[in-house]
């Protein structure tokens, strides 16, 4: 049994036990619900609104982490103006506790 996701803009396909980075959501130990869009189990597939509606999907929050380190250069030709930015996107990771249909 799997199931796909909202989780922080993007879709994921997760299944009980998956462990996960999302965009930053909760603290260390909290337990979230996540928006089901497609659940399928076997060859049963769910992708009714009405349906849906009567599924949770739990996941725990393990810890708080950060995305890979984005560097932007802006660089103009023959003026002298250069500039470097930084970014690292702050994220959870958390782990699929159950899939409830």
């Amino acid at each position: 049994m799997y199931a796909i996701v909202r989780a922080g803009g993007r879709q994921e396909k997760v299944s009980v036990g998956d462990i996960l980075l999302i965009d930053k959501i909760g603290q260390d130990g909290d337990s979230i619900d996540l928006t089901p869009l497609l659940v399928v189990d076997g060859s049963t597939i769910t992708s009714d609104a009405a349906k849906l509606a009567k599924v949770s999907v739990k996941a725990e929050v393990l810890k708080a982490a950060k995305g890979p380190k984005i560097t932007i250069m802006k660089y103009k030709n023959k003026t002298g103006y250069r500039k470097r930015q930084g970014h690292r996107q702050p994220l959870t990771q958390v782990k699929i506790t159950s899939i409830d249909a």
